[in-house]
C-alpha cells in the first residue's frame, strides 16, 4: 500500500526579515501596538483573515511581498526598532529584580481552565480567562516569576453567530497548533514530553506546549495525542464543553496532570495558585507528591500542602460552581484518593456543604477551599461575602478567623488602554503610568491634562466604536442574505456623538443583562430623548446549553429591531478580545 505524505509549501522569510519569527512567537504584540502594527503592516487584509496571528500571517503571506519589505528601508527600519524594544523588555531590570532580586525559580504556579491572551488563541470564554491572561501579562511586566498551568483545547470555545431570529448558533473552529503562536516543549533526546494520569482502566497521556508571554511561560496540555484512545484524544477538545464526565476528566487532567507537569519540566513552585476550583484536583496530587518525598502521613502532608495553596473564588452564586454526582467522583478519583490513604468518604465530605449529606453534590470550590489556607474574593464586597459563605459550612471557625480576604480584580494596562489614551498619557504622565503605575506622584499629574485634550481623545475613540460596530454589524446582517438596500441599516446604527453604553458578558441568567428592559416604555423615552439621547452596545455568548441565555439575547436582538429605537441599540455576535477592546476603549 503507497504511503500518504503530507507537505505544507510555506514561504521563505528573507535574511533580513528573521527577526519578525521570534517578535511573532514572543505574544508581546498581543499588548505592544507598535509590535502589533507591524505585522499588519505585512499585510493588512490577511492579518484581519488570520485573527491577528502573526505566526500564521508569516506562514500564508506571498513570497513577493516579503522580498518587497525585505529591500523596504522602511519597514527594515521600524523591524529593527521592534526588535530593539522586545530585547529591551527582555532584558531591563524589573519590579521583581529591583525590590526582590533576579531568581531563576519559579515561584508561583498559577493553574486556571482558561487564558485569555490574544485573539488568535481561543482558550477563553470571558472575563475569568481574561482576567488569567492579564495575571500572566503583568507578571512579565513586573518580573514575577510565575508561570501559568492550564491545558490546550483542540477547538476551544465556540464562535458565536445569530440566525434571523435572533437565536444564537455555535461554531467550533479546529485549531491548526503548528501554525499557532505556541511551542512544543521536548525532553533532552527530542521527543514531545508527556506526563500522564490514571483514568478508570486506563492511563491518559497529555504532551506538553508552551506559550512564551513576554517572560512569562504558559504551559498547556494537549490529549490529542496517538498514544490515547480517539475518546481520550477528545478529552480536550472543547472549553466547557460536553457532559458531567468530560468536564471531571479536564479537570483530573488540569489539577493532577497540571502539578505532574510541573515536576516533569523540572520546576518547584512556592505558591500553587488555583484560579476558581476547576483545578482542585490538585490538592490530591501535592499530598501524594510530599507523602512520598518526605515520608509524610496524609494529615501531616494535608496541613503543609495547605500552607502553601491559594484559592481565588470568583463568585459567590451557586451557578458558578463546579458540581458532580457522587457515583463520579467515585468512579473516577477513587485510585488516587487510596494512594493518599484517605477513606472515599470522607474525601467526599470535604466537597460537601453538609458533611454525611450523601445526597449533596461534590462541589470543586468547597474542595479548593479546605486544601488552601488563603481564599481570595475579587473585590472588597466579594472578600466579606466569601467568609460569610464558608463560615456557614465550617461554623466551627469564627467569621473573622476564616482565611479570606481579597484583592480586587484589576487589568493589564497596556493591553486595554486604547492608542489615543496611551499617547495622551504619555505626553503628560511620561513612561511612569506603565512602569511605575503604583506610584501615586505619576498620577497626581493627570490634572494637568487639559479638559479638552482628554475629551477629545474620548471622542475619537467613541467614533472608532461606532466606525467597528457598524462594520460587525454589516457583516452580521449580509450573513443573513439581505439585499443592498436591506443592508443601509448597518450605516445608520449609533452616533458618534451620542453617550454610548456597554454591556459585554457572559449571557448566563444570574448577569440580568436584560435588567434594562423591564420598562421598555421606559427605556425607548432615554434611547430617543429629543436633546439627551442614549445609545447602547451589547456583545456577549450564552454556553451552548443555556438556552435561557439564548432567550436573553433574542430578546435583545428583538427589541433592537423595533424602528424606533434600531439606530439607538445594537448587538455584536461573537464577542472576543478584539470587540472587548474596542468597547473598551470607545
Amino acid at each position: 500500500m503507497s504511503k500518504v505524505h503530507l507537505f505544507n509549501v510555506v514561504p521563505v522569510l528573507p535574511a533580513p526579515l528573521q527577526p519578525l519569527c521570534e517578535l511573532a512567537k514572543s505574544l508581546i504584540w498581543a499588548w505592544d501596538q507598535d509590535l502589533r502594527m507591524l505585522f499588519q503592516r505585512i499585510d493588512p487584509v490577511l492579518f484581519e483573515e488570520t485573527n491577528h496571528n502573526p505566526t500564521l500571517l508569516l506562514g500564508r503571506v506571498r513570497q513577493e511581498r516579503l522580498n518587497e519589505l525585505a529591500a523596504d528601508d522602511g519597514f527594515l527600519h521600524e523591524l529593527q526598532q521592534a526588535s530593539a524594544k522586545m530585547t529591551r523588555y527582555l532584558t531591563q531590570r524589573t519590579w521583581h529584580s529591583v525590590h526582590h532580586g533576579d531568581t531563576e525559580q519559579v515561584n508561583v504556579a498559577y493553574f486556571s481552565a482558561e487564558f485569555g491572551l490574544a485573539r488568535c488563541l481561543p482558550l477563553y470564554s470571558g472575563g475569568l480567562g481574561i482576567l488569567s491572561g492579564d495575571h500572566l501579562k503583568s507578571a512579565s511586566d513586573l518580573g514575577i516569576p510565575l508561570v501559568g498551568v492550564g491545558l490546550l483545547y483542540q477547538k476551544g470555545y465556540f464562535r458565536q453567530y445569530l440566525n434571523t431570529d435572533g437565536w444564537q448558533q455555535e461554531r467550533y473552529e479546529a485549531n491548526d497548533l503548528y501554525n499557532m503562536p505556541i511551542n512544543l516543549e521536548r525532553d533532552a533526546e527530542g521527543k514531545p514530553l508527556t506526563i500522564s494520569v490514571e483514568y478508570p482502566g486506563r492511563e491518559v497521556f497529555a504532551q506538553i506546549w508552551r506559550i512564551q508571554v513576554g517572560r512569562t511561560r504558559l504551559y498547556l496540555m494537549d490529549t490529542n495525542i496517538p498514544s490515547n484512545s480517539p475518546v481520550d484524544q477528545d478529552i480536550g477538545d472543547y472549553l466547557y464543553g460536553g457532559d458531567k464526565e468530560i468536564r471531571i476528566q479536564q479537570e483530573m487532567m488540569l489539577g493532577i496532570g497540571g502539578v505532574r507537569m510541573l515536576r516533569a519540566l523540572g520546576l518547584q513552585p512556592i505558591v500553587y495558585h488555583m484560579n476558581e476550583g476547576h483545578s482542585a484536583f490538585m490538592a490530591i496530587e501535592r499530598i501524594r507528591q510530599v507523602m512520598a518525598d518526605e515520608g509524610l502521613s496524609y494529615h501531616e502532608a494535608r496541613v503543609l500542602c495547605a500552607s502553601s495553596n491559594v484559592f481565588t473564588t470568583h463568585t459567590a452564586v451557586p451557578a458558578g460552581f463546579d458540581l458532580f454526582p457522587e457515583n463520579l467522583v467515585r468512579t473516577y478519583l477513587a485510585p488516587h484518593v487510596e494512594r493518599i490513604g484517605l477513606p472515599l468518604d470522607e474525601f467526599l465530605d470535604i466537597g460537601r456543604g453538609n458533611p454525611g449529606d450523601r445526597g449533596a453534590p461534590f462541589n470543586m470550590a468547597l474542595l479548593a477551599g479546605r486544601n488552601a489556607n488563603y481564599i481570595n474574593g475579587v473585590s472588597k464586597l466579594h472578600g466579606a461575602v466569601t467568609r460569610a459563605m464558608y463560615h456557614r459550612i465550617m461554623p466551627e471557625i469564627p467569621i473573622h478567623e476564616i482565611p479570606s480576604g481579597s484583592i480586587t480584580n484589576g487589568v493589564h494596562a497596556p493591553t486595554w488602554t486604547s492608542s489615543e489614551m496611551a499617547s495622551l498619557f504619555d505626553r503628560y504622565l511620561g513612561r511612569g503610568w506603565l512602569e511605575d503605575a503604583s506610584n501615586p506622584n505619576v498620577w497626581a499629574k493627570i490634572l494637568q491634562v487639559p479638559d479638552n485634550e482628554l475629551w477629545r481623545s474620548h471622542e475619537r475613540r467613541r467614533a472608532r466604536l461606532v466606525t467597528f460596530a457598524r462594520d460587525r454589524l454589516h457583516r452580521q446582517l449580509a450573513s443573513w442574505g439581505l439585499s443592498a438596500s436591506d443592508l443601509t441599516v448597518a450605516n445608520e446604527v449609533l452616533d458618534p456623538e451620542v453617550l454610548t453604553l456597554g454591556f459585554a458578558r457572559r449571557f448566563a441568567t444570574y448577569k440580568r443583562a436584560t435588567l434594562l428592559f423591564q420598562d421598555p416604555e421606559r427605556l425607548r423615552r432615554l434611547l430617543c430623548h429629543p436633546s439627551r439621547p442614549v445609545q447602547i452596545v451589547f456583545a456577549g455568548k450564552a454556553h451552548p446549553l443555556d438556552e435561557p441565555g439564548k432567550r436573553l439575547i433574542q430578546q435583545i436582538v428583538h427589541f433592537s429591531e423595533d424602528p424606533v429605537v434600531r439606530r439607538r441599540i445594537v448587538f455584536l455576535e461573537d464577542y472576543d478580545i478584539e470587540v472587548a477592546r474596542f468597547l473598551v476603549g470607545g
